[in-house]
């Protein structure tokens, strides 16, 4: 059995793809695997990385506003459906199996006209075009995952993650965690993340707040993003640590340290915190179709997170509000309950079984 799993530029493309392709193997050792990606995302490095081949294919950008790329279109989609045409003809999938993004109108188009059956997930609330287009070659196989994603046929089951995270159980790994970051056992701590690429506004605000949240006694575990930077005045040894890491690749360890975390608000930093029953600050970010408040929406209406507009995640309220909530033990568990459970953690077990059920 041959699969094509087409999505990339991003993590929360490439990750829940890895997930799946991880559970398609569990579930059938002999499965051959095919990603499908463009040169300018994620998926260069981390595909591979995850011991899966990588075929390229020309970026089709979609924007959303008329323009110079809009009326270019046309034209790279020709040039990057026939690329992905070349990829059909050698790895001959029995089935596709498509995440959005760039790479994956070329190939819905290509298994439409070659009849080649084709499941979809969206990992937003709010849709992307490209899923939007290729739910329509769909009868039953699209999949989401948040509940009230608008998709034709679609089928809620949240979002694949990887098991590293979806089996962890938080308070058992914690120790260990916090030793491999260097932080002290016994204090409250506060995980800062803006995602795969990071963020100017929460690392800003967040590091100004460095003062009062050792102060208050909370230590921070701060993933600043790869091109971040985070500067932290010398608070003196005597006060709780605050840790800075361009990037963690063991994303399970920063979870298990952590008793609150700040974030965006993509799909999967919101899947993995509610799944795990992290209390989550999110910041969504405030360019796109505002896909991630939406993302978020359900969390915070459970009472498992809190939502701030990145204008108002100013350092003035991160002095003011994140060490009274680390600090707040009562309130943390009780978001923590709330969090929990509303996000499935085997949505990689239940697409890996669409996509086999779309090759029988």
């Amino acid at each position: 059995m041959r699969v094509l799993l087409a999505g990339g530029g991003s993590a929360g493309h490439t990750s829940p793809l890895i997930a799946t392709a991880d559970a398609l193997r569990r579930k059938r050792p002999d499965v051959e695997i095919t990603c499908l990606g463009t040169a300018r995302g994620l998926e260069v490095t981390v595909i591979p990385a995850a011991g899966y081949p990588l075929e390229l294919i020309p970026p089709v950008p979609l924007p959303r506003r008329p323009g110079r790329d809009l009326l270019l279109v046309p034209v790279r989609l020709r040039a990057a459906t026939a690329a992905t045409g070349e990829v059909f003809r050698r790895v001959e999938p029995d089935v596709v199996a498509g995440f959005g993004g760039y790479v994956s109108v070329p190939a819905y188009l290509t298994a439409r006209s070659r009849k080649v059956p084709l499941v979809i997930h969206e990992g937003n609330a709010l849709p992307g075009v490209a899923n939007r287009l290729g739910a329509r070659f769909c009868t039953d196989q699209v999949a989401t995952s948040f509940p009230d994603t608008r998709l034709p046929h679609a089928r809620f089951i949240g979002l694949p993650i990887r098991r590293a995270i979806s089996t962890l159980e938080r308070a058992e790994l914690r120790p260990l965690a916090r030793e491999h970051f260097g932080l002290r056992q016994e204090l409250p701590t506060l995980l800062v993340t803006g995602g795969s690429q990071g963020a100017r506004r929460i690392n800003e605000s967040v590091s100004a707040a460095a003062a009062e949240l050792a102060a208050a006694g909370v230590q921070v575990l701060h993933v600043a993003g790869p091109n971040g930077r985070v500067e932290i005045p010398h608070l003196g040894d005597d006060f709780p640590p605050y840790v800075v890491v361009p990037y963690v690749e063991r994303m399970e360890l920063a979870y298990a340290a952590a008793d609150a975390m700040v974030g965006r608000a993509g799909a999967n930093s919101v899947t993995e915190a509610a799944a795990l029953g992290l209390p989550a600050v999110f910041v969504p970010l405030p360019i796109g179709n505002g896909e991630q408040a939406v993302n978020a929406a359900a969390v915070v209406a459970a009472g498992g997170a809190v939502l701030v507009d990145d204008a108002a995640f100013t350092p003035d309220w991160a002095r003011t509000e994140l060490p009274s909530l680390l600090r707040d033990a009562d309130r943390l568990t009780a978001m923590s309950r709330a969090a929990a459970g509303l996000i499935p953690r085997d949505a990689d077990e239940l697409l890996a079984d669409m996509i086999l059920a779309a090759v029988s």
